[in-house]
């Protein structure tokens, strides 16, 4: 078994704050990875060397620049009433709603979902902003979130 029960999941508090509770439907498509699992999903999309955002070396994807297209502003979304993603986001990334996706919090914390999923929860998966990366299992764009309220647009080569 590849996934953590979401009730044992340590950030399960994100989906279930009272403030935005997510529905028990999706709550159900929100499968946070083992550490085992995490950490090779890390491996094999975010970093072979580095545990953290925090940690990326210069040659890593991540730090290219080559790698980001854009950058553009989540955080007034994320406090506005508005429930969808920035509209820069929803253009950039036009998968389908059932392409699997991988947020990477870090090497031993990364959540699947749907993109679908993930676009009506985003706001809760972003309670934790600190360089989150969003990519999709078979896609090459990545979104790469931090915690001043921007995220870059790319993708991972």
């Amino acid at each position: 078994m590849s996934y953590l029960p979401l009730d044992e999941y340590n950030r399960k508090w994100i989906f279930t704050h009272q403030s935005m509770p997510v529905d028990d439907a999706l709550l159900s498509l929100i499968k946070p990875f083992i550490q085992a699992k995490s950490a090779q999903v890390w491996n094999d999309f975010i970093s072979a060397n580095s545990p953290t955002a925090d940690h990326f070396g210069s040659k890593e994807w991540p730090m290219k620049k080559s790698s980001w297209d854009n950058e553009i502003d989540w955080q007034h979304r994320w406090d506005s009433d508005n429930e969808a993603l920035p509209e820069e986001v929803l253009e950039f990334i036009d998968w389908a709603d059932d392409v699997t996706v991988y947020f990477c919090y870090e090497k031993y914390n990364v959540i699947e979902t749907s993109w679908g999923t993930f676009k009506q929860t985003w706001k809760n998966f972003l309670f934790y902003d600190d360089l989150p990366i969003l990519i999709g299992k078979k896609k090459s764009q990545a979104l790469w979130f931090n915690s001043k309220g921007k995220v870059k647009l790319g993708s991972r080569s």
